[in-house]
């Protein structure tokens, strides 16, 4: 599986006048790497047109690189994607609203029939810096010299962020607690935003920093959802991956311990002795923790059972799904795990080892499962050279806690570009024709409505 990193990057250029925009540049930056994340392809440059915005600039890139990939003979691609909109956009799970963004959507799709295979996966913004870094070096020369010296002392008194490559002033740069390391607000932001959507506890984005980030440090840069979500996950992660017990009614959901729970139901237990009645602490509903339903009263986990055999509808269109899609389940987390390339040998986020084949537990003794299943397993590999697992947990629909309406980031803004922004649609870059193979470009990420 190839990998496409992208960039779309707008920059205001102001003349002399009272802050008055005299003109706009845009700029792209692809790079195209193997399985072992080695580069294969760069490309940089100007993106013609004018009143152009970043979703626009975005999309321009990745139809760019995805017709680079093609020119190259590349059939099945990774579309690495820094923002949460485009993401959404290329999996299909938006449907852009604004005229212009939806002709370039429409491009992109003609540009992705041409592949037997794509995929869109989210990422923060330091796994593609060295787009943005293409793509900032081509805004960088298009600007005008500044010749004016107050410009340039404001100039030089600004901070590079090391993301994003911009010069930044020094009060919109935030700091990481311990590590020290400083980045831009925006980069940040959409750094946390990834992590948390990943259901993971935001990092520093440095490389090879560890340190993790601190939430009451970064409440100015945190929207209410995206605060709620991050004390979700940090309320997830006190409690142990076996221990944790979700309520079964739908309008809750509510996470608990399962020993906590356990300990104040004794008062449960004399009207339900040995059973599993359990109360939810947010909604206080009654259920069994053995059968993990709302409770069945004075029947049994093994009547209730034979009374309802069938699992719930939602449950059965996942499982039809995962097995469609051959996607493994973690024996103990429960997450969905969707292996792109790599070994048969999987470690789970919550440190569960187990065998891609099988589903069985993993011996580090013998270096294989029960069934001592191949380690290596053709379909997921691309070359000659074994390259590393690459495994894709698919978190419980955190994607889809963001509704297209409630959006809530700065680059998500109305399009409002003049006409002759960039190609519209029926203008194919790269000579690109309407007729082209009708292969269709399912993402393997796209859950059914």
């Amino acid at each position: 599986m190839y990998r496409l990193y992208f960039k779309g990057l707008v920059s205001e250029e102001t003349g002399t006048g009272k802050g008055k925009v005299s003109d706009v540049a845009a700029g792209f930056g692809v790079a195209i790497c193997d399985q072992r994340d080695a580069l294969l392809f760069e490309s940089k440059g100007q993106l013609v047109g004018r009143g152009a915005n970043r979703q626009g600039a975005e999309i321009q890139a990745l139809t760019i690189g995805l017709t680079e990939a093609w020119k190259l003979g590349i059939k099945h691609v990774s579309i690495f994607c820094d923002s949460f909109p485009i993401f959404q956009f290329v999996r299909r799970s938006w449907t852009p609203k604004q005229k212009k963004i939806a002709m370039l959507m429409d491009d992109l799709k003609l540009i992705r029939q041409q592949f037997s295979f794509t995929q869109a996966v989210l990422v923060a913004g330091n796994e593609v810096k060295y787009a943005y870094k293409l793509a900032r070096e081509s805004i960088v020369s298009q600007a005008t010299p500044q010749d004016n010296p107050r410009q340039a002392k404001v100039a030089a008194r600004k901070e590079e962020c090391l993301i994003c490559f911009n010069d930044i002033d020094p009060e919109r740069m935030f700091s990481i607690g311990k590590c020290s390391h400083r980045f831009c607000f925006q980069c940040v932001k959409q750094h946390v935003e990834v992590k948390l959507l990943h259901g993971m506890i935001p990092n520093c984005p440095h490389d090879k920093c560890k340190s993790e980030m601190v939430i009451d440090a970064c409440g100015k840069l945190l929207t209410p959802k995206l605060g709620e979500m991050w004390k979700q996950r940090i309320k997830e992660n006190a409690i142990p991956v076996t221990e944790r017990v979700y309520c079964p009614y739908l309008k809750c959901s509510a996470l608990m311990s399962k020993t906590k729970i356990s300990e104040s139901a004794k008062s449960l237990q004399s009207a339900y002795p040995a059973s599993g009645v359990r109360r939810c602490v947010e909604c206080r509903g009654l259920f069994c923790v053995d059968c993990k339903v709302p409770w069945h009263g004075k029947l049994s986990c093994a009547e209730y059972k034979k009374l309802h055999p069938n699992p719930p509808a939602d449950d059965v269109k996942l499982k039809s799904l995962a097995n469609n899609k051959m996607w493994r389940q973690c024996g103990k987390c429960q997450h969905m795990i969707e292996l792109s390339q790599g070994c048969n040998h999987i470690t789970c986020r919550c440190g569960h080892e187990f065998c891609y084949n099988c589903g069985g537990g993993w011996n580090k003794i013998t270096g294989t499962c029960a069934k001592q299943c191949p380690t290596w397993d053709e379909a997921y590999i691309m070359r000659q050279d074994p390259a590393p697992a690459r495994v894709y947990v698919l978190p419980n629909n955190y994607f889809d806690d963001y509704d297209e309406d409630e959006y809530d980031e700065d680059e998500y803004d109305d399009y409002e570009a003049d006409e002759d922004f960039g190609y519209g649609y029926g203008d194919f870059p790269f000579n690109l024709e309407h007729h082209m193979n009708d292969v269709n470009p399912e993402a393997p990420f796209d859950l059914p409505d």
